[in-house]
């Protein structure tokens, strides 16, 4: 080995002054090497109770699923946990609650508690004609008569209709929807063959004179236009004439006042949705459309039920291709079965963290369907990093040596990523997180990810040692069955020599001579004895000896290069084909061009990127709230939903100006506004509009809303005694604003939120808005952006503090940029694909930075470990040893992805795209980018290496090598 070149492995390194900083990093590497060393010894020496614990906590701490629970509250998951919205909704409830309304509720503004709601279309003509509208009063007549009885049996069962659990009015009778009235009316006046009344879009007058507005109650609609030209869907004015309408909505509110009225309100729920079922099964030419209370509740939850087999599914074909990933053609040195047990290891840490939650008393929702991917990208990579890593050591060394060796070779760097996958799940999971379901499947995962470290350390290291006992017997890697020799296999059939191949130590020492140990491309940076010899010119004679020991356990892949028909198939195709194609000349070009193109499609979907606050992007596909929100959107999208106007102290409602400046605020909106009808009552009785306030406060009290098309004002306005024998004040009064708006409209409803607000700043009149939508519009952008942000630089954080002490520095910064490529694909692409920003597809982002850190971290701290020889010898070294368990893990990874693909859920959907580009795109920078960049980009491999020169130099290397019966002591000057 006298021709080789110097420096040829990374055990080759000049003696010379190095930096405090860099020494720092050495002594710490040393030391947590040397510590891993001895941990993989001491579980090595202990291997069944190392099998054994894991495995018997994960069934004690599983009995404990008697205590699953799921979450109830979707709002609290899916909504900003803090935001103006929820305040102003609170002091909204306060002032005017759902039971104070006396005269008329609007469907899409007061939302609390228990309600049924339903949209009617029609397959052909108008829900306003004879026969459809005869079939709407009917339906909702037996909807009004419809009975539960609670409890189901027993002699204290009682029976509950509507108007036992409805709000009521000042009459004592139920509150209705004044769609129904109108309707009535209409129906009414056919029967007795009078003329019909004119019902009038968006605001109609009801026979007793009052305005009400049903813009979203009657969708749909076709007006009367000038000179009887027929308007366009939706815009129609206030005033205009119906022509036709194609939907209808119903809203039934119910009380739920106690524990059994609560009972008693959610089985009429489940009637309710049954009647219309059976309604709709007798009438085809109407489509009914129900939504619940509880409906976005269940509809959410369904993803986790609709995606149970698809989940086993990917863990049976995540299972069949690990089995294929960890076999060789050696059925001795195959370990199929250390596929399996890696996903055993991933099932049994996923099954204790479930335990744990169970017991912690925490609850389940959809989006933990997301936390099994991350623990098997990260438990894969560390299965398939450890067995490549035993490859790599020398057969003839004891197993626990062996062990030991891979623990100090491969747990750094898993320990490394786990920290990174900490980090980045523990900032998201801290109170910083605004979002809900974020920081709770980020505390989830985090728990996951730590459990996982823990069992790949005890029960799949452990689970290794026995199969490296059963390599040390020479028996079968799948049957256990001790192969025999050569000469035994000869007299078998071809099928049995295929199935029982393998080469025995003797047959390896045979074909490799001793002093081929030492070739330099086979060896890992773990030496036995290295003795670096300055020879200034005189041979034999040795100016200068330093003597350099470190741990007597060396990694080999001697056999495998000598044998390459008998290595992994991956292996031998990176070996022998993509390393070289990938580091060629010619490839590198159309690479870096690749690159820019990863980069411009990811920068134009980056500019287009939307955020999803609608909720019911989130639940199973064909479910009532996905059917109930595409029709509402088709028919209902013309108007905003109901917005209160609310102003919540004393103003000078006597005072001209003040009068011009609530009238101002609310030009430009269709409006249900006290004030202003009741200053038109004034002017039609001749009475001026700016008077003293007590007589401003009698009218309105005494004549005003005493008149019955103004009584249900009377909802509008609290009103504050202030003395003996005067007027009381108006404390707090609401106007309710409905807006134009286009098919974005909840983009138009965040834009007129942020005005609104803009506006209260600084308006003399102290007022707020809310509606139940603002929830969930409610700085939710920032809610859902600000996690994956403090993880990201959580991460940025870790690397830059590692690199002065552990890490590389030029790691850390390439490690940095690559997270930062891989984010911005994943974002771009998925914009690309339709995927908005939520909460589901935030927390794909927030792990693709540790499934990133997996795949690409390795391969960068292999080339960074190189020194000498050029840059292609080490990027093609580190495809060899990194590249190949990155790609294993990319392959079963993706492949058990493919299953919940199939699953007809949105926030499946949404996962599936998003870890799918997470997978995609670290591929791309593993294997394709970063092989490709590091060639000609730092770190230099040249460091510190001068061709000739007087102080060139000797090499010598020491192996001690163990057998059987001597000692050999191999001697290989380079």
């Amino acid at each position: 080995m006298r021709g080789a070149a110097p420096g040829l492995s990374g055990r080759w390194e000049r003696l010379e002054p190095r930096p405090r900083a860099r020494m720092l990093r050495q002594v710490l590497h040393a030391g947590l090497r040397t510590s891993f060393h001895s941990l993989g010894r001491f579980v090595a020496s202990h291997p069944v109770f190392f099998a054994s614990a894991p495995v018997l906590l994960s069934i004690l701490l599983g009995a404990s699923f008697s205590r699953y629970r799921v979450e109830e509250d979707v709002e609290s998951l899916l909504a900003p946990k803090h935001s103006l919205a929820k305040i102003e909704g609170n002091l909204v409830d306060s002032l005017f609650p759902v039971n104070r309304s006396r005269h008329a509720l609007y469907s899409d503004l007061q939302t609390a508690g228990r309600f049924g709601r339903v949209i009617v279309t029609t397959r052909k003509g108008s829900v306003l004609d004879p026969v459809h509208l005869d079939t709407i009063l009917m339906l909702h007549r037996r909807i009004y008569q419809m009975q539960v009885t609670v409890p189901a049996t027993g002699f204290n069962s009682f029976n509950y209709s509507f108007s036992y659990l409805c709000l009521p009015d000042d009459k004592n009778a139920c509150i209705i929807d004044d769609i129904i009235r109108a309707m009535e009316e209409i129906q009414s006046a056919r029967a007795s063959n009078r003329s019909i009344p004119v019902l009038q879009y968006p605001i109609t007058q009801l026979g007793d004179g009052r305005q009400a507005y049903i813009g979203h109650q009657l969708g749909g609609v076709q007006g009367w236009g000038p000179g009887g030209a027929v308007r366009a869907q939706g815009t129609g004015a206030r005033g205009e004439g119906v022509r036709s309408a194609r939907a209808l909505q119903l809203t039934y509110y119910l009380q739920a006042r106690s524990g059994l009225m609560d009972r008693v309100a959610s089985q009429w729920e489940k009637s309710f949705c049954t009647e219309l079922q059976n309604f709709a099964a007798l009438h085809p030419k109407l489509g009914l459309y129900p939504s619940t209370s509880s409906s976005l509740r269940t509809d959410f939850q369904f993803s986790s039920i609709m995606a149970r087999h698809p989940l086993l599914a990917s863990l049976g074909v995540c299972g069949v291709l690990a089995v294929l990933c960890c076999s060789m053609r050696d059925c001795v040195r195959s370990k199929p079965w250390l596929g399996l047990l890696a996903l055993l290891s991933v099932t049994l840490s996923g099954l204790t963290a479930a335990g744990i939650l169970n017991l912690t008393g925490a609850t389940y929702n959809s989006t933990y369907l997301g936390i099994p991917f991350v623990m098997l990208g990260h438990g894969l990579f560390g299965s398939f990093e450890i067995l490549s890593s035993w490859r790599r050591t020398r057969e003839d060394q004891h197993v626990k040596e062996r062990v030991a060796s891979v623990f100090e070779d491969v747990m750094l760097r898993f320990s490394g990523s786990t920290m990174l996958h900490l980090m980045t799940l523990g900032l998201a999971a801290s109170p910083l997180t605004n979002m809900e379901a974020v920081r709770l499947f980020c505390r989830t995962a985090a728990l996951a990810v730590t459990i996982s470290y823990i069992y790949m350390l005890s029960f799949y290291s452990s689970c290794l040692v026995f199969t490296g006992y059963l390599e040390t017997g020479y028996r079968h890697g799948c049957f256990c069955r001790r192969v025999p020799k050569q000469d035994r296999l000869d007299s078998k059939p071809a099928w049995y020599r295929c199935l029982m191949y393998t080469r025995y130590q003797d047959e390896t020492q045979m074909t490799n001579p001793p002093h081929v140990v030492g070739h330099a491309h086979t060896q890992n940076p773990n030496l036995t004895h290295t003795h670096t010899l300055n020879n200034p010119g005189v041979h034999g004679h040795i100016a200068n000896s330093t003597h350099v020991h470190s741990h007597p356990h060396t990694h080999s892949t001697t056999s495998m290069d000598s044998h390459p028909q008998d290595s992994h198939l991956l292996l031998g195709c990176m070996q022998r084909c993509y390393g070289d194609w990938i580091t060629n000349t010619y490839v590198k070009p159309f690479v870096v061009l690749l690159y820019l193109v990863y980069i411009s499609f990811g920068l134009m979907g980056f500019l287009q990127v939307t955020q999803g606050s609608d909720p019911s992007t989130l639940v199973a596909m064909d479910t009532a709230t996905v059917l109930y929100t595409r029709a509402q959107q088709r028919y209902f999208s013309s108007y905003s939903p109901v917005i209160g106007f609310y102003i919540y102290e004393s103003a000078p409602y006597w005072n001209d100006s003040v009068q011009q400046d609530l009238l101002e605020y609310a030009k430009g909106f269709q409006r249900i506004s006290w004030l202003e009808a009741y200053l038109n009552y004034l002017a039609d009785c001749n009475q001026s509009t700016s008077q003293p306030r007590e007589n401003f406060t009698h009218t309105l009290r005494h004549s005003f809303l005493r008149k019955p098309q103004f009584a249900h004002f009377a909802d509008d306005i609290i009103f504050a005694e202030r003395g003996q024998g005067e007027e009381p004040d108006v404390a707090a009064s609401r106007i309710f604003l409905i807006a134009k708006t286009t098919e974005n409209k909840r983009e138009e409803m965040s834009v007129l939120l942020d005005t609104l607000r803009r506006l209260s700043l600084t308006s003399r009149v102290r007022f707020l808005i809310f509606n139940p939508s603002f929830i969930y519009l409610d700085r939710y952008a920032a809610a859902v952006s600000s996690p994956l942000r403090h993880s990201l630089l959580a991460v940025l954080f870790l690397l830059g503090l590692s690199s002065l002490a552990v890490v590389e520095p030029l790691v850390s910064v390439w490690l940095g940029l690559t997270l930062l490529s891989v984010q911005f694909g994943v974002l771009g692409f998925m914009t690309l694909w339709g995927v908005e920003l939520d909460c589901m597809s935030v927390l794909c982002l927030i792990s693709a930075l540790g499934h990133s850190a997996d795949c690409s971290g390795p391969l960068l701290c292999g080339f960074a470990s190189g020194r000498g020889e050029s840059r292609t010898r080490w990027v093609r070294v580190a495809l060899e040893r990194h590249g190949v368990p990155s790609l294993q893990t990319l392959i079963c990874y993706g492949a058990a992805l493919v299953p919940v693909g199939s699953v007809r859920s949105n926030l499946t959907r949404t996962m599936f795209r998003c870890l799918t580009l997470t997978a995609g795109c670290s591929a791309l920078h593993t294997l394709a980018f970063l092989p490709t960049l590091l060639t000609f980009l730092p770190p230099s491999k040249s460091r510190g290496h001068r061709p000739g020169g007087e102080g060139q130099r000797q090499e010598v290397e020491c192996v001690e090598m163990n057998d059987s019966t001597r000692v050999v002591d191999q001697i290989t000057t380079v």
